[in-house]
């Protein structure tokens, strides 16, 4: 026998024999559904009376891993170097080439460039700042190289062609 457990009307875990928490649902199920959830028990959810593939996993999925893309960071001096290797730019050179790209429809610069200095003294440097993902663009990167870049660091993701 297989079975699901559900408590709270959600999927709380998988067992071969049946529970003796009495807060908890046993739902038996055939042993492909069971080997699945046991697989990756976030695909599945309980809709009130039997076990079904999550609707919203692929979006929940996607949030999940654009969170951690975000939060993915390396220090400054780790930036600073890459962008050199890639373009043959210091932060210097970066904010003279921001200092000189046309301004904006409202006759504002691109880039609040004051605000930009204090972010370049930043320790950390996080994929998911507005900062990293405005100058990397102006900066000719794609959201895709940058991803890369921040995932493990290798200057080399800024300089190879890479599709958004």
């Amino acid at each position: 026998m297989y079975y699901i457990y559900i408590e709270d009307e959600k999927i709380n875990g998988c067992g071969t024999c049946p529970s003796l928490n009495s807060e908890t649902t046993n739902f038996e199920v055939s042993k492909t559904v069971y080997e699945n959830v046991v697989e990756n028990q976030d695909k599945y959810i309980w809709d009130g009376s039997n076990i079904v593939i999550n609707p919203n996993y692929e979006q929940e999925q996607a949030q999940k891993e654009a969170e951690r893309i975000a939060m993915l960071n390396l220090t400054g001096a780790d930036v600073e170097r890459a962008i050199y290797k890639a373009k043959g730019m210091d932060f210097d050179d970066i904010i003279k080439f921001l200092e000189a790209q046309p301004l904006s429809e409202e006759g504002e610069p691109v880039v609040d460039i004051k605000a930009l200095k204090i972010e370049l003294k930043a320790n950390n440097f996080y994929r998911g700042s507005e900062w990293v993902t405005t100058v990397g663009t102006m900066l000719g990167f794609t959201p895709k190289q940058l991803d890369l870049f921040f995932e493990d660091g290798n200057y080399e993701h800024l300089i190879s062609s890479t599709e958004n």
